[in-house]
């Protein structure tokens, strides 16, 4: 497939289908986008209009039927993944989705076993891990944690403060004169009462990110040990002793976005900023601090960053994925880990 263009379908074209997705794979000269499967059919003519998307399906089982695809984009409530993705998969084609992996760890554990059960694999949509910022910095945490020349990692820090998560990104976003049609919905998790549960999809689908973030930066698994009861700080320990702690919300922005990752090793520091989730044409940024001794100045690196925002990234890095050029970025069975974590937290938080 490296040799040709992929051929990409859409399943579902709504606020985040469009903001998120479709705008950035029309511009990967590697694919094309060749159909689009939405209920919403007025929505789905005019969304395909403005994209140039040739082919317009009411449903992903007449697209999988009529069409041949390499790689399908589904862009649904999280909520619903335990339903349609593994009807999805059943056609043994690869599969993007937005993060997490489900609603519950039941639902995300049948996400998994039809994955296994398929002859393909499944890309979930955590985009700061293909932020440019981050890949670069992982690449030096990683470099760094083999020479030693900083020391140990001891400690890593993730601030989130809510903010304008938008940052006009629906802009250019195009609707339609359909009704909202009626939805099959993933049962909740048969382990916590409704309060709980809404508290813990309220945290999954605000700081999931983050959790999976955490483990990307660590390059290992953590678990929850301390959660303040204010809700505005979790903390964790990795199995090789790394401290870990995620700021929920301690401040708000109107008009910004301040989410930042610190990665503190003994000897320096590699610091990410994320910009908006929606941001366009702009990385994060990144600064790295050395500190080794024995005489050595000390300097802080400020590398130059592409002009690609995460979003676009993400997109290129899928359909690296579909050509074989590189392994998904996070796979299912490693998204599995982060509504674990999550369910974790708010039994340490709730008791529940």
């Amino acid at each position: 497939m490296s040799d040709r263009k992929i051929r990409i379908g859409f399943v579902g074209v709504g606020g985040m289908g469009q903001a998120a997705h479709l705008r950035h794979y029309v511009q990967v000269p590697e694919c094309e986008v060749v159909a689009l499967a939405e209920i919403k059919q007025d929505m789905a003519r005019k969304v395909a209009a403005r994209w140039g998307v040739p082919k317009v399906y009411a449903s992903h089982e007449e697209m999988l039927a009529k069409e041949k695809l390499d790689g399908i984009v589904a862009s649904q409530q999280f909520t619903r993944h335990g339903t349609i993705v593994p009807e999805l998969l059943k056609a043994g084609i690869p599969v993007f989705t937005e993060k997490p992996i489900a609603g519950s760890v039941e639902m995300g554990e049948k996400v998994l076993n039809a994955v296994k059960a398929s002859s393909t694999w499944m890309m979930l949509g955590y985009h700061k891990r293909s932020d440019p910022a981050t890949m670069a910095a992982k690449a030096e945490i990683e470099r760094l944690k083999l020479t030693g020349e900083l020391g140990k990692l001891t400690y890593i820090r993730i601030l989130m403060p809510a903010g304008d998560w938008i940052a006009n990104g629906f802009c250019q976003n195009v609707g339609g004169n359909d009704p909202n049609p009626s939805l099959v919905w993933d049962p909740p998790a048969s382990d916590m009462d409704k309060p709980t549960n809404d508290t813990y999809i309220s945290f999954v689908n605000y700081y999931i990110h983050q959790v999976n973030l955490m483990r990307h930066l660590l390059g290992e698994t953590w678990k929850v040990t301390y959660a303040a009861p204010s809700g505005v700080l979790l903390a964790g320990e990795s199995p090789s002793g790394v401290t870990c702690s995620i700021e929920m919300s301690p401040y708000c922005t109107t008009i910004d976005w301040q989410e930042q990752a610190f990665v503190c090793f003994q000897k320096g520091w590699v610091k990410i900023g994320l910009h908006a989730p929606l941001t366009v044409n702009r990385a994060g940024t990144l600064e790295i601090f050395r500190d080794p001794g024995n005489g050595v100045v000390p300097k802080t690196e400020i590398p130059q960053l592409p002009w690609a925002g995460a979003m676009l990234q993400q997109a290129r890095n899928y359909v690296a994925a579909l050509q074989g050029k590189q392994p998904p970025m996070c796979t299912a069975e490693d998204a599995l880990e982060d509504i674990k974590l999550a369910r974790e937290y708010i039994r340490v938080w709730k008791g529940k």
